[in-house]
């Protein structure tokens, strides 16, 4: 085995890739109708305890790719060539699948000149990292020089745009208001901050939020943070982690009560959605805590023996592949659960079961496939990364 690889990224990727499919398989009971709709206050209680539960999923991904690509270590075209066959090239090879299979090819290849194909809605995350990639050169000299007390004041000023959405949210006074974007699709009006007006989006914070944190917190966790103690890493994983939890799960039901005055079943447009979604989003507070909880757990992992050999290895190999293409078996999987348990079958444990359930048989299905994909000579790496 190759002694410089970092076994705790390994089992933070496969996990992390877990827990994306409990998020897809949690849409089903919020998502519906016109856009948003939960059938009762079971639903209400679940969807937001097991999303909330796994919304870090994305965040994680981000972190991992930071500490091992940046600062960068190639040349930036170099470094560009092996992002584009690792990353570029089996998305643009799944986009192709899921503009075939899903909706109007036609339609879906005139739009994939503007952007993703919004049926595969998942795959926003591919524009999301390269954008990230695009910036790991032009930062990468500053990262090999930064010290420990500059860096963190910018992950300060980071992790204080993750307030942002929250305070946007109380300044407006909770009011759902609506624009319109590309092909008609809602969005929530965004209250103006610091610099921001109806003419101008780019305020004082709008280069400093997303996900740069996450690639800060990255770098400042290979530079600077030593191998903590399980007593130091439980003492702030612990708290950061029920802290942020707890933010996104009250503030998910609060709003869906809000919306429908406690009678279900809640429903309303795409708008609704994302206004219950606020407080899950991933450049918010509570995602960011349960982010650097999990991390820093993750990294005390040292295991590498029989299971992680032949098991989390090839998975964590697999992840990217198995991110890009999970949709096309995580959607019928679902499906097929939710009709075997029928509503109500097992009371109120329905819902987190069938979450559940959907989310373990189509990770198991989705990893056979993609590492058997993987392995195919030559053409292996171009499908699955």
């Amino acid at each position: 085995m190759d002694e410089k690889r970092e076994i705790w990224l390994d089992w933070l990727r496969v996990t992390a890739c877990f827990m994306v499919m409990v998020v897809h398989s949690t849409e089903p009971f919020y998502l519906g109708g016109d856009g948003s709709l939960i059938q009762n206050s079971t639903d209400a209680f679940w969807a937001s305890f097991c999303d909330c539960l796994v919304r870090c999923c994305v965040p994680l991904f981000v972190v991992a790719s930071a500490y091992l690509q940046f600062p960068i270590k190639y040349s930036t075209g170099e470094f560009f060539k092996r992002r584009a066959v690792r990353i570029l090239i089996p998305f643009v090879f799944w986009t192709v699948v899921y503009a075939l299979v899903w909706g109007q090819p036609v339609q879906n290849f005139k739009d994939l000149l503007l952007n993703f194909n919004y049926a595969a809605g998942h795959l926003w995350f591919v524009y999301m990292i390269l954008g990230l990639y695009l910036l790991m050169p032009l930062l990468s000299p500053w990262a090999h020089r930064v010290g420990k007390k500059e860096l963190l004041f910018y992950i300060a000023v980071c992790t204080f745009t993750s307030f942002i959405p929250l305070i946007r949210d109380w300044a407006a006074g909770g009011d759902l208001a609506v624009t319109y974007g590309p092909a008609g699709l809602p969005r929530q009006a965004l209250f103006p901050l610091w610099g921001e007006a109806s003419w101008n989006g780019y305020g004082v914070f709008y280069y400093m939020s997303g996900f740069i944190g996450y690639m800060l917190f990255g770098l400042y966790l290979k530079r600077f943070v030593a191998d903590l103690s399980w007593k130091k890493t439980l003492a702030i994983s612990v708290p950061s982690f029920l802290a942020g939890f707890g933010i996104a799960f009250g503030g998910f039901l609060r709003r869906v009560y809000a919306s429908c005055g406690g009678k279900f079943p809640a429903a309303g447009g795409v708008d609704q959605a994302v206004w219950w979604e606020t407080t899950w989003c991933n450049d918010t507070i509570g995602v960011v805590l349960m982010t650097i909880a999990l991390v820093l757990l993750f990294r005390k992992i040292k295991a590498d023996g029989g299971f992680y050999r032949r098991i989390v290895l090839p998975v964590s190999k697999a992840s990217y592949g198995m991110y890009l293409c999970h949709m096309l078996v995580l959607l019928y999987v679902s499906g097929y659960v939710r009709e075997w348990l029928c509503p109500d079958s097992l009371g109120f444990w329905t819902t987190p079961v069938a979450i559940f359930l959907s989310a373990i048989a189509s990770y198991i299905l989705v990893a056979i496939a993609s590492v058997l994909l993987q392995r195919i000579p030559k053409a292996g790496k171009w499908l699955i990364g």
